[in-house]
Protein backbone atom coordinates (compact mmCIF):
# COMPACT_ATOMS: atom_id res chain seq x y z
CA UNK A 1 0.00 0.00 0.00
CA UNK A 2 1.27 3.22 -1.06
CA UNK A 3 3.02 5.03 2.25
CA UNK A 4 0.92 8.13 1.98
CA UNK A 5 -1.74 6.02 2.62
CA UNK A 6 -0.63 4.66 5.87
CA UNK A 7 0.42 8.25 6.62
CA UNK A 8 -3.32 9.53 6.11
CA UNK A 9 -4.68 6.78 8.35
CA UNK A 10 -2.34 7.63 11.33
CA UNK A 11 -2.96 10.78 11.14
CA UNK A 12 -6.38 10.35 11.18
CA UNK A 13 -6.37 7.43 13.83
CA UNK A 14 -4.27 9.87 16.27
CA UNK A 15 -6.98 12.69 15.84
CA UNK A 16 -9.72 10.36 15.78
CA UNK A 17 -8.43 9.05 19.67
CA UNK A 18 -7.24 12.47 20.89
CA UNK A 19 -10.49 12.56 23.24
CA UNK A 20 -9.52 9.11 24.83
CA UNK A 21 -5.94 11.64 26.01
CA UNK A 22 -7.92 14.76 26.51
CA UNK A 23 -10.07 12.98 28.88
CA UNK A 24 -6.88 11.66 30.86
CA UNK A 25 -6.51 15.24 31.54
CA UNK A 26 -10.12 15.95 33.20
CA UNK A 27 -8.44 17.73 35.86
CA UNK A 28 -7.70 20.30 34.02
CA UNK A 29 -10.00 23.22 33.27
CA UNK A 30 -9.82 23.88 29.63
CA UNK A 31 -8.51 27.78 29.06
CA UNK A 32 -5.46 25.50 30.69
CA UNK A 33 -5.26 22.81 29.10
CA UNK A 34 -5.67 24.90 26.19
CA UNK A 35 -2.73 27.24 26.94
CA UNK A 36 -0.54 24.43 27.50
CA UNK A 37 -1.02 22.76 24.06
CA UNK A 38 -0.25 25.88 22.45
CA UNK A 39 3.09 26.12 24.18
CA UNK A 40 3.96 22.46 23.57
CA UNK A 41 3.03 22.79 20.71
CA UNK A 42 5.10 25.61 19.72
CA UNK A 43 7.96 23.95 21.15
CA UNK A 44 7.91 21.03 19.38
CA UNK A 45 7.57 22.67 16.02
CA UNK A 46 10.45 24.55 16.66
CA UNK A 47 12.53 21.52 17.56
CA UNK A 48 11.05 20.02 14.14
CA UNK A 49 12.12 23.37 12.41
CA UNK A 50 15.46 23.46 14.25
CA UNK A 51 16.81 20.19 13.06
CA UNK A 52 15.51 19.89 9.59
CA UNK A 53 17.42 23.48 9.46
CA UNK A 54 14.46 25.22 8.03
CA UNK A 55 14.29 27.92 10.36
CA UNK A 56 14.50 31.05 8.06
CA UNK A 57 11.24 31.05 6.99
CA UNK A 58 9.68 31.34 10.30
CA UNK A 59 12.12 33.68 10.93
CA UNK A 60 11.26 36.22 7.95
CA UNK A 61 7.26 35.09 8.01
CA UNK A 62 7.41 37.19 11.81
CA UNK A 63 8.78 40.59 10.27
CA UNK A 64 6.21 40.20 7.53
CA UNK A 65 2.76 42.63 8.41
CA UNK A 66 1.00 41.28 5.42
CA UNK A 67 2.21 37.24 6.60
CA UNK A 68 1.10 38.24 9.96
CA UNK A 69 -2.29 39.74 9.22
CA UNK A 70 -3.56 36.87 8.15
CA UNK A 71 -1.96 34.42 10.41
CA UNK A 72 -2.99 36.53 13.08
CA UNK A 73 -6.66 35.33 11.88
CA UNK A 74 -5.88 31.93 11.15
CA UNK A 75 -4.29 31.59 15.09
CA UNK A 76 -7.25 33.19 16.06
CA UNK A 77 -9.61 31.04 14.95
CA UNK A 78 -7.32 27.70 15.45
CA UNK A 79 -7.97 28.88 19.04
CA UNK A 80 -11.63 29.00 18.79
CA UNK A 81 -11.69 25.47 17.29
CA UNK A 82 -9.04 23.96 19.85
CA UNK A 83 -10.96 25.37 23.07
CA UNK A 84 -14.29 24.28 22.24
CA UNK A 85 -13.12 20.71 21.18
CA UNK A 86 -11.30 20.87 24.62
CA UNK A 87 -14.11 22.06 26.38
CA UNK A 88 -16.80 19.96 24.52
CA UNK A 89 -14.43 16.66 25.60
CA UNK A 90 -14.29 17.76 28.66
CA UNK A 91 -18.07 18.22 29.55
CA UNK A 92 -18.95 14.74 27.98
CA UNK A 93 -19.69 16.12 24.07
CA UNK A 94 -17.51 13.92 22.04
CA UNK A 95 -20.34 12.77 19.87
CA UNK A 96 -21.97 16.76 18.87
CA UNK A 97 -17.68 17.35 18.47
CA UNK A 98 -17.31 14.37 16.19
CA UNK A 99 -20.31 16.20 13.73
CA UNK A 100 -18.77 19.48 13.81
CA UNK A 101 -15.93 17.14 11.74
CA UNK A 102 -18.42 15.42 10.01
CA UNK A 103 -20.33 18.24 8.37
CA UNK A 104 -17.07 20.37 7.96
CA UNK A 105 -16.52 19.34 4.49
CA UNK A 106 -20.14 20.37 3.61
CA UNK A 107 -19.45 23.97 5.24
CA UNK A 108 -15.84 24.10 3.51
CA UNK A 109 -17.79 24.07 -0.04
CA UNK A 110 -20.81 26.90 1.07
CA UNK A 111 -17.69 28.93 2.17
CA UNK A 112 -15.85 28.86 -0.73
CA UNK A 113 -19.42 29.57 -2.77
CA UNK A 114 -19.99 32.62 -0.89
CA UNK A 115 -16.42 33.93 -0.11
CA UNK A 116 -14.85 32.67 -2.84
CA UNK A 117 -16.92 32.77 -5.40
CA UNK A 118 -16.58 29.04 -6.52
CA UNK A 119 -19.62 28.01 -8.57
CA UNK A 120 -21.42 24.45 -7.52
CA UNK A 121 -22.94 21.92 -9.62
CA UNK A 122 -26.32 21.34 -9.28
CA UNK A 123 -26.12 17.96 -7.97
CA UNK A 124 -23.85 19.66 -4.87
CA UNK A 125 -26.07 21.53 -4.16
CA UNK A 126 -28.93 18.25 -3.14
CA UNK A 127 -26.27 16.88 -0.37
CA UNK A 128 -25.86 20.30 1.17
CA UNK A 129 -29.95 20.78 1.21
CA UNK A 130 -29.76 17.82 2.95
CA UNK A 131 -27.31 18.30 5.52
CA UNK A 132 -29.08 21.47 6.20
CA UNK A 133 -31.84 19.37 6.85
CA UNK A 134 -30.34 16.87 8.55
CA UNK A 135 -28.80 20.06 11.22
CA UNK A 136 -32.18 21.45 11.52
CA UNK A 137 -33.36 18.03 12.98
CA UNK A 138 -30.91 17.70 15.72
CA UNK A 139 -31.72 21.44 16.31
CA UNK A 140 -35.55 20.32 16.86
CA UNK A 141 -34.43 17.04 18.79
CA UNK A 142 -31.73 18.49 20.91
CA UNK A 143 -34.37 21.53 21.65
CA UNK A 144 -31.17 23.58 20.87
CA UNK A 145 -29.06 24.50 18.11
CA UNK A 146 -25.92 21.83 17.96
CA UNK A 147 -23.59 25.08 19.12
CA UNK A 148 -20.78 22.78 19.39
CA UNK A 149 -20.60 20.87 15.93
CA UNK A 150 -21.27 24.21 14.05
CA UNK A 151 -19.13 26.38 15.90
CA UNK A 152 -16.54 23.09 15.19
CA UNK A 153 -17.35 23.04 11.94
CA UNK A 154 -16.85 26.74 11.01
CA UNK A 155 -14.13 27.92 12.73
CA UNK A 156 -12.49 25.06 11.16
CA UNK A 157 -13.75 25.86 7.68
CA UNK A 158 -12.66 29.42 8.21
CA UNK A 159 -9.23 28.06 9.78
CA UNK A 160 -9.04 26.52 6.17
CA UNK A 161 -10.42 29.74 3.74
CA UNK A 162 -8.30 31.85 5.48
CA UNK A 163 -4.92 29.60 5.10
CA UNK A 164 -5.92 29.41 1.44
CA UNK A 165 -4.44 32.93 1.47
CA UNK A 166 -1.35 32.24 3.65
CA UNK A 167 1.78 31.64 1.83
CA UNK A 168 3.94 29.38 4.24
CA UNK A 169 3.57 25.74 4.01
CA UNK A 170 1.74 24.12 7.04
CA UNK A 171 4.51 23.43 9.39
CA UNK A 172 5.72 26.97 9.25
CA UNK A 173 2.29 28.30 9.40
CA UNK A 174 1.33 26.05 12.33
CA UNK A 175 4.52 27.35 14.11
CA UNK A 176 3.22 31.19 12.92
CA UNK A 177 -0.39 30.61 14.64
CA UNK A 178 0.82 29.12 17.73
CA UNK A 179 3.48 31.52 17.98
CA UNK A 180 1.15 34.38 17.58
CA UNK A 181 -0.90 32.64 20.62
CA UNK A 182 2.29 31.84 22.60
CA UNK A 183 2.49 34.94 24.75
CA UNK A 184 -1.13 35.19 25.89
CA UNK A 185 -1.27 31.08 26.65
CA UNK A 186 2.23 32.06 29.10
CA UNK A 187 0.59 34.87 30.59
CA UNK A 188 -2.53 33.07 31.09
CA UNK A 189 -0.48 30.20 32.84
CA UNK A 190 1.46 32.38 34.90
CA UNK A 191 -0.97 34.08 36.29
CA UNK A 192 -2.98 30.97 37.28
CA UNK A 193 -0.22 29.79 39.06
CA UNK A 194 0.53 32.63 40.81
CA UNK A 195 -2.82 32.68 41.90
CA UNK A 196 -2.78 28.97 42.89
CA UNK A 197 -4.95 27.95 40.66
CA UNK A 198 -2.32 26.55 38.38
CA UNK A 199 -2.01 22.73 37.78
CA UNK A 200 1.70 22.50 36.99
CA UNK A 201 2.81 22.67 40.56
CA UNK A 202 -0.18 20.77 42.27
CA UNK A 203 -0.75 17.96 39.96
CA UNK A 204 1.30 14.97 39.75
CA UNK A 205 4.42 14.29 37.83
CA UNK A 206 1.80 11.89 35.26
CA UNK A 207 -0.27 15.39 34.80
CA UNK A 208 2.24 17.18 33.57
CA UNK A 209 4.28 14.82 31.38
CA UNK A 210 0.69 14.82 29.62
CA UNK A 211 0.32 18.28 29.30
CA UNK A 212 3.93 18.29 27.63
CA UNK A 213 2.57 15.40 25.47
CA UNK A 214 -0.16 17.28 24.63
CA UNK A 215 2.24 19.45 22.05
CA UNK A 216 3.15 15.82 20.39
CA UNK A 217 0.08 14.94 19.56
CA UNK A 218 -0.97 18.16 17.66
CA UNK A 219 2.43 18.01 15.86
CA UNK A 220 2.83 14.40 14.67
CA UNK A 221 -0.74 13.73 12.89
CA UNK A 222 0.14 17.16 10.79
CA UNK A 223 3.30 16.01 9.79
CA UNK A 224 2.06 12.53 9.18
CA UNK A 225 -0.70 14.66 7.37
CA UNK A 226 1.43 16.95 5.51
CA UNK A 227 3.59 14.24 4.03
CA UNK A 228 0.20 11.96 2.87
CA UNK A 229 -0.85 15.23 1.26
CA UNK A 230 2.44 15.05 -0.95
CA UNK A 231 1.82 11.41 -1.83
CA UNK A 232 -1.77 10.32 -2.90
CA UNK A 233 -4.55 12.40 -4.53
CA UNK A 234 -7.00 15.03 -2.34
CA UNK A 235 -9.33 12.88 -3.84
CA UNK A 236 -8.60 9.99 -1.72
CA UNK A 237 -7.70 12.65 1.15
CA UNK A 238 -11.12 13.64 1.09
CA UNK A 239 -12.62 10.06 1.78
CA UNK A 240 -9.96 9.30 4.65
CA UNK A 241 -10.61 12.21 6.28
CA UNK A 242 -14.32 10.85 7.79
CA UNK A 243 -12.20 7.98 9.76
CA UNK A 244 -10.98 11.00 11.99
CA UNK A 245 -15.10 11.94 13.15
CA UNK A 246 -15.87 8.54 12.78
CA UNK A 247 -13.63 7.19 15.43
CA UNK A 248 -14.44 9.80 17.68
CA UNK A 249 -18.26 9.29 17.60
CA UNK A 250 -17.81 5.86 18.58
CA UNK A 251 -14.98 6.81 21.74
CA UNK A 252 -18.21 9.08 22.69
CA UNK A 253 -20.93 6.66 22.68
CA UNK A 254 -18.40 2.77 22.91
CA UNK A 255 -16.08 4.32 25.64
CA UNK A 256 -17.25 6.90 27.22
CA UNK A 257 -21.31 5.70 27.23
CA UNK A 258 -22.76 9.20 26.15
CA UNK A 259 -26.58 9.41 24.89
CA UNK A 260 -27.59 8.61 21.51
CA UNK A 261 -31.43 8.15 21.26
CA UNK A 262 -33.29 7.48 18.19
CA UNK A 263 -33.93 11.21 17.32
CA UNK A 264 -30.42 11.62 17.48
CA UNK A 265 -29.45 8.49 15.02
CA UNK A 266 -31.97 10.17 12.54
CA UNK A 267 -30.54 13.33 12.05
CA UNK A 268 -27.16 11.58 12.06
CA UNK A 269 -28.46 9.12 9.38
CA UNK A 270 -29.20 12.07 7.42
CA UNK A 271 -26.18 13.96 7.20
CA UNK A 272 -24.47 10.79 6.89
CA UNK A 273 -26.37 10.40 4.03
CA UNK A 274 -26.16 13.53 2.44
CA UNK A 275 -21.89 12.93 2.94
CA UNK A 276 -22.33 9.79 1.17
CA UNK A 277 -24.38 11.54 -1.54
CA UNK A 278 -21.63 14.40 -1.53
CA UNK A 279 -18.65 11.98 -2.15
CA UNK A 280 -20.24 9.78 -4.81
CA UNK A 281 -21.06 13.18 -7.03
CA UNK A 282 -17.85 13.93 -6.45
CA UNK A 283 -16.39 10.49 -7.24
CA UNK A 284 -18.30 10.68 -10.04
CA UNK A 285 -17.46 13.66 -11.97
CA UNK A 286 -14.13 12.93 -10.94
CA UNK A 287 -13.97 10.01 -13.22
CA UNK A 288 -16.39 11.43 -16.07
CA UNK A 289 -13.02 14.36 -16.16
CA UNK A 290 -10.41 11.77 -16.26
CA UNK A 291 -12.11 9.59 -19.58
CA UNK A 292 -12.35 13.23 -20.60
CA UNK A 293 -8.55 13.92 -20.01
CA UNK A 294 -7.85 10.66 -21.50
CA UNK A 295 -9.63 10.81 -24.77
CA UNK A 296 -8.25 14.25 -25.54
Amino acid sequence: MNRGIWYAIGAYFIWGFIPVYIKQLGNVPAPQLLSHRIIWSFVCLVMVIFFTGRTAAVTNSFTDNRILRVYFLAALLIGINWFTYVWSVGEGFIVEASLGYFINPLISVLLGVFFLREKLRIWQWVPIFIAGAGVAFLTFAYGKIPWIALVLGFSFGFYGMVKKKGVLGSLHGLTLETGILLLPAILYIFYMESAGRGVVFQAGISTVLLLMGAGVITVVPLLMFASAVKRIPLSLIGILQYIAPTLQFLVGVIMYKEPFSVSKLIGFGIIWFALIAFGIESWLHHQAQTVVTEIE
